[in-house]
């Protein structure tokens, strides 16, 4: 008959050799994890610049008259009036006095109006990932660096500020009375 103390030790090998087993898959899992994750952020931030080197009017110009000439298809620009609302991949207009936010295609208008209602309620700046939570969206890198580049658009045009890294409110004379409303 086998001694107990020979059963236990034993078990207990048995018990180590699937915890090492375990452990190397958990490591080789966590590799392909990892590379799985950089690969995705790799796909992201490529579907983010090439939706900024296809959208029309975004890049630099090369003067004052450069974004009223015609496209290379042969059409006018899309250039919103201020008593008109803007059409999708139209050019975010500098913020300039007496601007309405109408000249602002429909996702730079979500994005001005919660922080004009944020701003109203004497809250502190939105992050990206705050506004996609705003709006209902999933919280994933995609979505959020979407958001991080139209707000950093409209911080270029005069539209928001962005007092910390990341961190986004409008501008005072685009909340104030009349501006941009």
């Amino acid at each position: 008959m086998p001694s107990v103390v020979g059963l236990l030790e034993q078990r207990e090998l048995t018990a180590r050799r699937r915890v090492e087993a375990l452990r190397e898959e958990a490591d080789r899992i966590q590799a392909e994890l990892v590379a799985a994750e950089r690969e995705w952020s790799e796909w992201v931030i490529a579907c983010s610049r090439v939706c900024e080197v296809l959208s029309p009017g975004e890049g630099d110009t090369t003067g004052p008259d450069a974004d009223r000439e015609p496209s290379d298809r042969g059409e006018p620009p899309a250039l919103p009036a201020s008593s008109e609302a803007a059409r999708p991949k139209s050019v975010v207009p500098m913020w300039r006095a007496g601007l309405a936010r109408s000249a602002l295609t429909v996702d730079y208008q979500r994005i001005v109006q919660a922080l004009a209602d944020r701003g109203r309620l004497g809250q502190s700046p939105l992050t990206c990932q705050e506004m996609a939570a705003c709006f209902g969206l999933d919280p994933v890198p995609a979505k959020i660096e979407a958001l991080r580049s139209k707000a950093k658009r409209l911080t270029a045009r005069g539209w928001l500020a962005e007092p910390a890294p990341g961190r986004f409110t409008l501008v005072k004379a685009v909340a104030g009375p009349g501006g941009g409303s």
